[in-house]
């Protein structure tokens, strides 16, 4: 990770922001997408013909994973996570993001509360969380 909290092989955010924030013992993910380094976006595709295909399962899947590097970047896990919200631009997903957040997580995760958004930064994206963790003991980082 970079000292100005972007981490390497992650999308650029699109303003100026960290994608991820120390302060002591707690680790502060901004707004994640399935947003790949390249701008494209994993669980979205569009035809020959320009019919777009978009997976909420795909897109859930991706997000936690990039949340997952996020905290590695700073010594963290998915199990240090303890709150996270989500943003789904269509409540029909919310039982396909259901199932993909059952294959990570169980009633001893993190808290979570899930909302509907009118839209995110890019027409193809269906969800976004963003996190709030904590470090391992022995990991606490000095001003983050």
């Amino acid at each position: 990770m970079s000292g100005d909290g972007l981490v390497e092989g992650k999308a650029t955010p699109r303003g100026k922001f960290p994608h991820v924030r120390v302060a002591g013992n707690l680790v502060f993910v901004s707004g994640t997408s399935s947003r790949r380094p390249d701008n494209t976006i994993q669980g979205a595709a569009v035809d020959e013909f320009g019919t777009t295909s978009l997976d909420i399962q795909a897109q859930t899947r991706a997000v936690i994973a990039n949340i997952a590097d996020i905290l590695a970047a700073v010594g963290a896990s998915l199990q240090d996570l303890v709150q996270v919200t989500t943003y789904l631009v269509n409540m029909n997903d919310f039982g396909g993001y259901n199932q993909v957040w059952a294959e990570h997580f169980d009633e001893t995760g993190p808290t979570r509360t899930t909302v509907a958004v009118h839209q995110l930064p890019h027409p193809h994206l269906l969800i976004e969380i963003q996190a709030i963790a904590v470090l391992p003991e022995g990991n606490a980082q000095a001003g983050g």
